[in-house]
């Protein structure tokens, strides 16, 4: 099946809400479409046939595209249904529902498209309209912060692509230095990667890193993402940690695929560097924190700089990197859903303020508490064999100061997000609150994303445990 149509799909149909047709009937389209682009997608995933280039060898559907497809689009259907839900029983957030949809929509066709992309600059375009798709979504209505948390998110975006795209020129350069044509089509480069070792190739490298990492929210240019999932609504938070992160962690794929085994020391070095300052930032931030979503938010942060560090290590690392990816894009999805319910029921994001959730809000209190534990890497969850494979893989490759720094900074984080979320949970209620009884269709997104996240931790399917494995070796280099 061509790839063209899970991409066409949600494109044809943001278009058509955007002029639009299917008025007052914005969230039913969305969510129909989001579940038909996933049943497509599915039948790609799920296709025994080699990777194939399609249209001048701009797309190519491999194990990356598919690993990706299988994650992102069951949750941005979740995130969809969250969001129809919230419109059927909130009238309220019915105002400006039809240009939201067909901006998701849009956004959806946008990261479909990058996943399959076989061009280097083809996915530095395509990401970039993610942004700018995600960009409208953060602002709310009569909320001055949250328009300068879309005003920081675009500007940093823009800044980071800006180094990845200096980068490119430098690559282009590096190439013509050595006496190659250049090229960026992926697999191309594949093939000349043992060959680009020059100057010009390792200056635009580093760029090219450094720019991917502000989009992922790594160190140094981190400070966006705290702002932006904090001011952004609680389904569009989600789609930013548990979508848009992915569909940039594809194109820093994309990029090892092709320099690591060429570039195996300078991948190694600065990944390493990003990730182990990201985990201070973030752990110092969780200790300081009172705000629900921003302790998310700096989780996030964690989370980047765990990936990081798998994906600077490589070797067995690799494939706990990605079991670790997958988890916690479910982790994420749960937990910003879940804190959108809360914050609508407490009328607030300070932990100190909200209590007794289990007894309270009990779907949430669940959802809150195995969020929680998962996000800290703890069993039987895929977080916890991911985290593992990484640590032991530092251990083997001789990084003990990394390891010992990895295990501290992990510690940390640990105790202080127990500190502030478990009371949450468990503590006694401090204010009578009023509140509507909770529904299985409301919690039906969360709990579809944490069956995932059990699955991941208890039992691998065997074709999906093939998937990962295929991708783990692509990420070692041609």
């Amino acid at each position: 099946m061509s790839p063209l149509y899970f991409i066409a799909l949600p494109g044809l149909m943001a278009l058509a809400l955007a002029l639009g047709v299917g008025r007052g009937r914005a969230t039913l389209l969305l969510v129909g479409t989001a579940l038909a682009t996933l049943l497509l997608a599915l039948v790609e995933v799920l296709s025994v046939s080699q990777p194939a280039a399609a249209l001048l060898g701009l797309v190519r559907v491999d194990a990356t595209s598919r690993l990706f497809l299988a994650v992102v689009n069951p949750i941005f259907l979740g995130i969809s249904t969250y969001i129809w839900h919230r419109v059927r029983t909130t009238p309220v957030l019915r105002e400006g529902i039809q240009r939201t949809a067909s901006l998701l929509l849009f956004f959806l066709a946008s990261t479909n498209a990058l996943l399959v992309a076989n061009h280097l600059l083809a996915l530095w375009v395509l990401l970039e309209l993610t942004a700018l798709a995600a960009t409208p979504l953060i602002v709310r209505p009569r909320a001055e912060a949250a328009r300068r948390a879309a005003f920081r998110y675009l500007l940093f975006s823009t800044v980071g692509l800006g180094l990845v795209a200096l980068g490119f020129a430098c690559l282009s350069r590096g190439m013509d230095a050595v006496g190659l044509q250049p090229t960026f089509i992926v697999e191309e480069l594949r093939q000349l990667g043992p060959a680009l070792v020059d100057s010009w190739t390792k200056l635009g490298l580093g760029l090219v890193l450094l720019g991917l990492g502000a989009k992922l929210g790594l160190a140094p240019m981190y400070s966006w993402l705290p702002e932006t999932y904090d001011e952004s609504p609680p389904a569009i938070a989600a789609l930013l940690g548990a979508v848009q992160f992915n569909a940039a962690l594809v194109v820093l794929f994309r990029v090892v695929q092709v320099y690591r085994v060429s570039n195996a020391t300078l991948v190694a070095d600065e990944l390493l560097a990003m990730g182990l300052v990201s985990m201070v930032v973030s752990t110092v931030s969780i200790i300081a924190t009172r705000n629900i979503k921003r302790l998310i938010a700096y989780a996030s942060i964690n989370h980047a700089g765990v990936i990081a560090i798998g994906l600077g290590v490589g070797g067995a690392a690799t494939y706990g990197l990605l079991l670790y990816v997958v988890s916690n894009a479910f982790i994420k999805a749960i937990l910003f859903l879940t804190a959108g319910k809360i914050m609508a029921h407490y009328k607030t994001n300070d932990t100190r303020v909200i209590s007794g959730l289990i007894k309270e809000l009990p779907y949430s209190g669940v959802f809150l508490m195995v969020g929680t534990i998962a996000l800290l890497g703890f069993p039987p969850f895929g977080s916890f064999l991911g985290e593992l494979l990484i640590l032991s893989a530092l251990v083997g490759s001789g990084r003990m100061l990394t390891f010992a720094a990895f295990c501290t900074l992990i510690t940390m984080t640990f105790v202080a997000t127990g500190r502030t979320v478990f009371p949450m949970i468990w503590g006694p209620s401090k204010e009578k609150h009023e509140f509507s009884r909770q529904t299985l269709p409301a919690a039906l997104p969360k709990l579809t994303f944490l069956i995932a996240l059990v699955v991941l931790g208890i039992y691998i399917p065997p074709a999906f445990n093939a998937l990962l494995l295929q991708v783990a070796t692509s990420l070692e280099g041609p």
